[in-house]
């Protein structure tokens, strides 16, 4: 992975102050007493903020997360864990995964496409949780409490660099007492079969085959084995994989009950989407018509919805269309289905069956979020703004962090003319993503928008007056 240059800068502008304020203690000793929960959480959530919205291969797909963190919490499920566990995806052709700090798990789509079944990369998926869940992230940095959050995010960053692009991992951790540091890129022994057995655990309380661990264990040796350039996939440098723990994870697996689980049909649908939706997409056309046309293919459906996804990234509407017909002929059902066919009825100028076929799906899949997204920028696209708010109330108050729904709300006030609540609405989105200066700005021209009535400008006030002292308690913090 190109490994975003920002956290390469923060690791080495940061560490002067590091080492003036206190020598790194025992990597690998108690961190669990230095860096608490809620630390390690906020920790994340900066250097997530980072790669949000500064790395370019970060995937801002509500379909692709939402069928991650739904894998996520399948595999939570059963382990009694309370963390808070938030997936994205990387588009990075190689190999890998890893952990943040407050668990943020990032999958690369390498890794995605590399797997043959589900339960394949829920094996990885839930060995990444177990490295979270056993606090690992925290066991390694090994921080002590006086040191400030911004120090931690450039340590980390450092170990963090060393797992995604192993050969950059030098220069990076260079300023931040790169010999410390360096020790810890790949997690030890123990974490590792730690991190098995969680993994083990979590794949069969989900309902998952719990023999696809040790089967995408022996993938990746293999991969690496048949390279033509012979370069390792970035995993198995950050995750040893030995015949001991292939052999671990068989014996163990063994014992216990066997499922046969059925893929589900997202998951053929977010690999489908993820290569049609890759390079030029002349060439994503190209290769699902031969998959069509060939039969070779794990489901008709998502191979038929490939090409439709393809044709519709080319320019090509009316024979992306078509196709969506023989992928509901091939008996494809899934939001993400309903939601492509109404982006091409879209882009063909039918808003109208647009609007229908999503009106049926809110109907159909109430949960999901992604069919929320897509109905309601549809609502925006034919001027009613006012029904689009009306659908965004009720989510907003059950997804209070959603920032996708907060600019949602954003842009229908101001289409509306509402200026106050327009600048309200996205200070909220400022503060979800962690800008208060900018949260500060937007309230402050709330104030002076015009249009607002006592109660509003209240409110407003009110919310000025508490991200006021917040900064300022941050910035003190900061400055410590």
């Amino acid at each position: 992975m190109r490994f975003p240059a920002f956290l390469m800068l923060a690791c080495m502008a940061l560490a002067p102050r590091a080492m003036g304020q206190q020598a790194l203690p025992d990597l690998g000793s108690a961190g669990d007493a230095a860096l608490t929960p809620q630390t390690e959480r906020r920790l994340g959530e900066q250097i997530m903020r980072e790669i949000r919205f500064r790395e370019p291969t970060f995937i801002d797909d509500p379909e692709v997360t939402e069928y991650l963190e739904g894998l996520g919490a399948r595999l939570q499920a059963g382990t009694g864990s309370r963390q808070q566990f938030e997936f994205f995806a990387l588009r990075e052709p190689t190999v890998n995964a890893f952990a943040l700090p407050g668990g943020f798990i990032a999958v690369h789509t390498g890794l995605i496409a590399l797997a043959d079944t589900e339960s394949e990369l829920a094996s990885v998926l839930g060995h990444e949780m177990g490295h979270v869940m056993q606090r690992h992230i925290a066991r390694q940095l090994g921080l002590q409490q006086q040191m400030q959050i911004p120090v931690m995010a450039a340590l980390a960053a450092a170990i963090l660099l060393g797992r995604a692009r192993p050969d950059l991992a030098a220069g990076a951790v260079a300023g931040v007492q790169a010999g410390a540091v360096q020790t810890q890129l790949s997690y030890s022994r123990d974490f590792e079969r730690e991190a098995d057995r969680v993994g083990l655990q979590s794949l069969e309380a989900g309902g998952f085959d719990p023999s696809a661990m040790a089967a995408f264990f022996e993938k990746l040796q293999k991969s690496s084995r048949v390279s033509d350039d012979g370069t390792m996939p970035g995993y198995l440098r950050t995750h040893p994989i030995t015949f001991e723990r292939i052999a671990d994870a068989q014996n163990k697996a063994a014992g216990m009950p066997y499922k046969q689980h059925v893929d589900s049909p997202e998951f053929q649908l977010v690999r489908a989407k993820l290569r049609a939706e890759d390079g030029d997409p002349r060439d994503a056309v190209t290769h699902f018509d031969n998959l069509v046309r060939e039969g070779r293919y794990a489901s008709e459906s998502a191979a038929r919805y490939g090409l439709a996804s393809a044709l519709l990234r080319a320019k090509r509407p009316r024979e992306a269309d078509a196709e969506m017909a023989r992928v509901r002929a091939a008996g494809g059902k899934s939001p993400m289905i309903e939601t492509l066919a109404a982006r091409i009825k879209h882009a063909r100028g039918e808003d109208a069956q647009a609007l229908a076929l999503l009106t049926a799906a809110r109907k159909q899949y109430p949960d999901s979020r992604s069919v929320l997204y897509a109905y309601v920028v549809q609502l925006q696209e034919i001027g009613r703004n006012e029904d689009a708010l009306a659908n965004l109330a009720d989510p907003l108050r059950r997804y209070p962090h959603d920032a996708s729904l907060r600019a949602l709300q954003a842009k229908c006030y101001a289409a509306l003319g509402k200026r106050l609540l327009q600048h309200q609405a996205q200070a909220e989105l400022y503060v979800l993503q962690g800008s208060l200066p900018a949260a500060i700005e937007q309230l402050q021209l709330a104030r002076n928008a015009g249009d607002g009535d006592f109660y509003q400008l209240s409110q407003v006030d009110a919310r000025l007056k508490e991200l006021r002292a917040q900064y300022a308690m941050e910035s003190r913090d900061a400055k410590r």
